[in-house]
């Protein structure tokens, strides 16, 4: 197995998780009374982490550390690589029939320990390049916030064992869980392989690391970022406000060194693929705007009592951040053809993804005044086929590809 065979099977994976959620969309605005929407939701967002985007980003980090050491570790790694698979399709399957029970935590346990596998595999052979390039340093701190994001899922095993679950803890181990896969993980083997590029074209190494150490030293305290609506001890506070205007400053120096070298980064890359990792950058720039906006407390608190927000705002990083960064990486890697079909497909996504945000935005804001919109779930539903419809073609013009 190499790179093209685990990216089609992630963007089959990524054709699953949209299906699921057409039919969750579905069950919200008519009925679906054989199916639990609970249990159902667990099964979508674990295989949406596990199937799709740990799958996808796993292949290429692999690939990307290939190069750079001059060997193929893929043979090293496929074991890893089906275990993961293994357990995100035992996630699918178990989630929706028993919700949290004994195969269900079995299987999320599990890809637990082979994403520390993973972690440990990819330091190793990190260490054995013969020329670092600045994507390891990312790449050694994704796995390290892959590593810390278990703590807040055995947190929750934890707390259901012992049946005390605490609305207020119950909430800050999911969001401790949630952080350092998004923004952890996610967002550092994305950034990794975004500075690997301007590394690439010829921009300033030092300036370069310098982005990566502020956005790594935010990544920890800007947790609490998801938990400014529980009391946390003012110097916490502090913390995170400067850890969320340190983001956002890198990431201003970041869009800077892209905007004065944008011509040798669009001579890099054809047109296409420039585009869709363009839109994802300025997904990334709303996304950290939207951090910072939370550091108010009154509207964090607000904000995160309403769940068409949340829902909006774990869409825009999921979607708009990840999955467009990983569908325009494989596009300028020539891991997913140009074709007409795939770009109509990436076209389509696009489009839906815009739609589904501002679908979400009035719920919400309605939702803040106590106000129905008047057939907004049939208008998400309606905007969930169009997500799925993008999605199976990309992934069925990348199963035709050679």
């Amino acid at each position: 197995m190499n790179l093209k065979k685990w990216l089609q099977i992630a963007f089959a994976n990524l054709a699953i998780v949209a299906a699921i959620g057409v039919a969750l969309r579905y069950k919200i605005a008519f009925s679906l009374p054989f199916i639990d929407q609970k249990h159902l939701l667990h099964g979508h967002s674990h295989f949406a982490f596990s199937g799709w985007v740990t799958q996808a980003l796993m292949a290429i980090t692999v690939a990307k550390v290939s190069a750079a050491g001059g060997k193929d570790l893929f043979k090293r790694y496929n074991w890893i690589l089906f275990g993961n698979l293994i357990c995100a399709y035992g996630m699918l399957f178990s989630f929706p029939v028993q919700g949290y029970g004994l195969f269900s935590i079995f299987f999320s346990t599990c890809s637990l320990f082979i994403a520390y596998l993973f972690a440990f595999y990819l330091w190793a052979d990190i260490n054995r390049c013969p020329a670092p390039i600045i994507a390891f340093s990312w790449f050694k701190a994704a796995a390290v916030f892959s590593a810390i994001s278990s703590l807040g899922a055995f947190s929750l095993a934890y707390m259901m064992a012992t049946k005390n679950m605490h609305q207020n803890w119950y909430l800050a181990a999911v969001y401790f869980f949630l952080h350092f896969q998004y923004n952890g993980w996610f967002s550092f083997v994305v950034l990794g392989l975004l500075f690997d590029k301007l590394e690439e074209i010829g921009i300033d190494r030092k300036s370069l690391r310098r982005i990566y150490l502020i956005f790594a030293l935010a990544c920890v305290p800007a947790y609490f970022l998801s938990a400014l609506w529980m009391p946390i001890p003012t110097i916490i506070y502090v913390l995170v406000v400067i850890a969320a205007f340190a983001q956002v400053a890198a990431w201003g120096w970041s869009v800077n060194l892209i905007w004065h070298n944008r011509t040798a980064l669009k001579d890099g890359m054809h047109l296409a693929p420039y585009r869709v990792l363009l839109l994802s950058l300025t997904a990334l720039t709303i996304k950290l705007l939207l951090q910072l906006g939370s550091t108010i407390p009154s509207l964090s608190t607000i904000t995160f009592g309403f769940r068409p927000i949340v829902i909006g705002y774990l869409h825009l990083v999921l979607l708009g951040v990840i999955t467009l960064f990983i569908l325009g990486y494989a596009m300028h890697i020539d891991q997913l053809a140009e074709t007409k079909m795939s770009k109509t497909g990436i076209s389509v996504f696009i489009v839906a993804v815009i739609l589904n945000e501002l679908a979400l935005m009035v719920q919400g804001s309605a939702a803040m005044g106590y106000i129905m919109v008047p057939f907004i779930n049939e208008v998400l539903f309606g905007i969930a086929i169009l997500l799925f419809a993008g999605v199976f073609m990309i992934a069925l013009s990348k199963s035709k590809s050679r």
